[in-house]
């Protein structure tokens, strides 16, 4: 092989930057959520104490949401009422969005898909898909509102077959340091 031509085999590649995909961050909308929060509620079911966490998991692959509102006595529920739900969001590669999975308490299971995202990062909208264990025709929605860097507000939605949605519970949520 002639000198040149050696020269172009061995040293050129290491001359040339090398091209790197960068790979975009499936959780960019996400990781500001990672974390542990406290918060108040209120809504149909009365006022709230909440807690929250979010946590990255199954090798970042997926986000563990695990949430507790304790509700307070009031008159239609003279006990009060603790409220559970573990939640998990993926991204679905083949829709190209993220999914949202809530197991709650009460036997329901609502998929939801996250239909906005916006540019600036600080609201996320998730419509339900499927809800299982309630009447067919309800419909689910849930806003997520990023305030500022330690808080954010969450607006849970239900629309009975053929109606608008109504706002049925807000959380306003500050993060634990």
């Amino acid at each position: 092989m002639k000198p040149f031509m050696l020269f172009v085999v061995l040293v050129l590649p290491l001359l040339t930057p090398a091209q790197t995909t960068v790979k975009p961050d499936t959780w960019e909308h996400f990781r500001f959520f990672v974390g542990t929060w406290m918060g108040t509620g209120k809504g149909e079911p009365g006022t709230s104490i909440l807690e929250r966490e979010y946590k990255l998991v199954l090798n970042n692959k997926f986000i563990n949401v695990t949430h507790k509102s304790r509700y307070e006595p009031q008159t239609r529920n003279p006990k009060g009422e603790t409220h559970e739900d573990w939640g998990y969001i993926s991204f679905d590669r083949v829709r190209k969005l993220h999914v949202l999975r809530q197991f709650h308490v009460e036997g329901f299971v609502t998929q939801y898909y996250a239909q906005t995202l916006t540019p600036d990062g600080k609201t996320i909208v998730f419509l339900s898909e499927n809800l299982e264990n309630l009447p067919a025709g309800y419909k689910a929605r849930e806003t997520w509102k990023i305030l500022n860097e330690n808080e954010f507000i969450e607006v849970f939605e239900l629309a009975p077959p053929g109606k608008e949605f109504s706002v049925y519970s807000e959380n306003h949520f500050k993060r634990r340091p």
